[in-house]
């Protein structure tokens, strides 16, 4: 196992052991997504960030329902391809156009092999 493999393998154990209350307290967005895309937590920053309920989120479709803006190849098409091919670690910078509260972030997709899963963190470019 290569370094980076290692490392990420380590963060995957770390995030996915997270409780819900462990999850509110980070200082970026997490959203845990099934490998269709369904919304399987969601913390409370991304809740605050995206201006959205976390009850209205869980079990939804992340891409189609919750943030339509994301269905496109630079968002959706590194999903897709992370989680065909069981690996996945991209960070880019993406303008969520949300009607209430547009924001530049920077976003880290980033497969877990512990539990199958992608996650999805997102940071505020203006820090906010």
């Amino acid at each position: 196992m290569s370094a980076s493999s290692a490392a990420r393998h380590s963060l995957a154990n770390i995030v996915d052991s997270m409780n819900e209350t462990e999850l509110d307290q980070l200082p970026h967005g997490a959203i845990q997504l099934g490998t269709d895309g369904t919304v399987l937590k969601f913390n409370a920053y991304e809740s605050k960030l995206a201006n959205l309920k976390k009850e209205s989120v869980i079990g939804k479709n992340f891409f189609k329902q919750v943030a339509p803006c994301t269905d496109v190849k630079e968002f959706y098409g590194k999903f897709r391809e992370g989680v065909r091919a069981k690996n996945l670690h991209e960070n880019f910078r993406y303008h969520f156009a949300f009607k209430q509260n547009p924001r530049d972030v920077t976003v880290t997709l980033f497969y877990s092999p512990t539990t199958g899963t992608v996650w999805v963190f997102v940071k505020p470019l203006d820090g906010k």
